[in-house]
């Protein structure tokens, strides 16, 4: 049995060996769920790069800002970066974005308008009823229609009445990007009132044993007549003491910030021409249309915004640091107070503040607002803010994504608000684990990013792959999965050698035994 063994044992080498030699699988990228949907990659490589996106929120309400530890999933980050608020609400959020280098083609161009978003410890979960056109396939039309905001933990805070939004991106088969208009996407709301209430502060008028004491700007008898000074207002401190209440008699709800008149709101990304060149730079653009704000609307104190000069927020990206730029067109906003002017923001004087505070003398039910020359505790500040622009930039020189082509240029972007209103408490306020801010509403916020190649956007028919074609055919049937563990070679292995084993009995089996040889006995010897 030596004989046949040698090759049985061979063909078990030959066997094992065969999934190491053979040529490696990979997993394929994955092709689109829906029949309909478009894969990941169509058409021939395209030699057009451009990024763009741009971003604007009617409003923003934030909660006790930079109270909230960032959490990361890398250990010890966290704490390099800055806190976020407790909670946070976006108003009619209008977004394009563009990107030739998203890996699924129907990301390419995106515009979506949402009713809302909102964020609780920085945990934000998908928005429903959001309006939201991709590309490619190319979309002729834009896609509109009213946004119904979906029922949040932060109902109570805010009141949105009609919304309505539209989203349009396009997509050029051969040109990608160079098309007109690109991605766009629009918003507008007919009113909004903001923060009813504020929920970092106490419920109660009664603040006996609530308060630390010994504040270093107060003396007892100061802070006594604060808490009885508390205890004459109509409402409590979440209500600001009766100027959130509204009025009982209408059944109006007060509220801290409100637009009476429509507000608009325009993101939009798209190519533009570069003089001098033949190709293009990308341009983000962040728009706003607004007549009046109102705070404290329907009380005695109540002050009116007008917006004298919308604000338009831009950057263009032309791959080169000495011809990109970001422009701001700041607004100007004149406050006024029963006819009285408290001040204008604009450029020059970015920012206002409105004190709030108890009267020492006199029995008044509601606090005292922006109002001078009179003896009073404040509590409270309405801090009024313009602009706020903020800008970055910085050279590509790198794949903008895995694995793909490396890129020149030069990418840039800003941030500002129409207005930011924050209510700060002050020390007369001497309640514990109070935030720095207690309520923070940014309206008109916007957002707007750009970033190009060396020498513009190249606008040319996309580059066939050597060996033309295209793009290969999938192949028919399931292609097989990449091996990714040595568990996919036991399988082969076993039953390779479960029949061997089997054949070797077989053969034993089937072998006819030997009779055992009889000893044979030498002839005597002849002596």
């Amino acid at each position: 049995m030596r004989l046949p063994a040698l090759p049985v044992a061979a063909a078990l080498v030959a066997l094992c060996a065969t999934p190491a030699l053979a040529q490696p699988t990979t997993t394929p990228v994955p092709g689109p769920h829906d029949p309909g949907q478009p894969p990941a990659h169509t058409g021939p490589e395209l030699v057009t790069h451009a990024i763009g996106d741009a971003g604007t929120g009617l409003a923003v309400v934030r909660l006790a800002p930079g109270s909230a530890p960032t959490n990361t999933i890398l250990p010890g980050f966290g704490e390099r970066l800055p806190e976020q608020s407790a909670a946070e609400i976006g108003v009619g959020l209008a977004g394009a974005q563009v990107n030739t280098e998203a890996f699924l083609s129907y990301e390419r161009a995106v515009a979506q308008a949402a009713p809302l978003g909102f964020a609780v410890r920085g945990r934000a979960p998908q928005t429903p009823g959001t309006l939201a056109q991709t590309a490619s396939p190319d979309n002729a039309a834009p896609l509109t229609g009213a946004l119904t905001p979906p029922s949040t933990p932060l109902d109570s805070l805010i009141d949105v009445g009609l919304l309505e939004g539209s989203a349009h991106a396009r997509w050029d088969d051969e040109l990608g990007p160079c098309v007109q208009p690109l991605a766009d996407a629009r918003t507008s709301v007919a009113s909004l009132s903001v923060l009813n209430a504020i929920p970092t502060l106490p419920g109660t008028t009664d603040l006996t044993g609530m308060l630390t004491g010994g504040t270093p700007k107060l003396d007892e008898a100061t802070e006594q007549s604060l808490i009885d000074g508390l205890k004459g207002l109509s409402g409590p401190l979440s209500r600001l003491g009766g100027l959130l209440s509204g009025t009982p008699d209408t059944g109006a709800q007060g509220s801290l910030l409100s637009l009476p008149d429509t507000l608009h709101a325009r993101s939009a990304v798209e190519l533009v021409d570069l003089p001098g060149s033949p190709n293009k730079a990308v341009k983000s653009t962040s728009t706003l249309q607004a007549a009046s704000v109102r705070l404290l609307a329907g009380t005695p104190v109540e002050i009116r915004i007008d917006v004298v000069s919308q604000p338009t927020l831009t950057a263009l990206a032309t791959g080169e640091a000495s011809t990109s730029r970001v422009t701001y067109t700041a607004p100007v906003l004149k406050v006024s107070q029963g006819g009285r002017e408290l001040g204008t923001l604009d450029a020059a004087n970015p920012k206002l503040d409105v004190p709030i505070g108890l009267p020492v003398l006199g029995d008044l039910k509601l606090p005292v607002v922006g109002a001078s020359g009179e003896r009073k505790l404040d509590i409270g500040v309405l801090r009024l803010q313009i602009a706020q622009l903020t800008e970055k930039s910085a050279v590509l020189d790198g794949p903008l994504q895995q694995d793909g082509p490396v890129i020149k240029g030069f990418m840039l972007g800003a941030t500002a608000r129409l207005l930011d209103l924050q209510l700060l408490p002050t020390d007369a306020l001497g309640l514990p684990n109070l935030p720095s801010a207690l309520a923070q509403v940014s309206l008109g916020e916007q957002v707007v990013r750009a970033a190009a190649p060396t020498g513009g956007v190249v606008c040319a028919p996309a580059r066939t792959p050597p060996g033309g074609g295209g793009q290969a055919a999938p192949p028919e049937g399931t292609p097989p999965l990449a091996h990714t563990s040595a568990a996919y070679r036991t399988v082969p292995i076993f039953w390779t050698g479960a029949a061997l084993l089997m054949t070797g009995v077989v053969l034993v089996a089937a072998l006819p035994a030997r009779r055992p040889r009889k000893p044979v006995t030498p002839p005597p010897s002849e002596a």
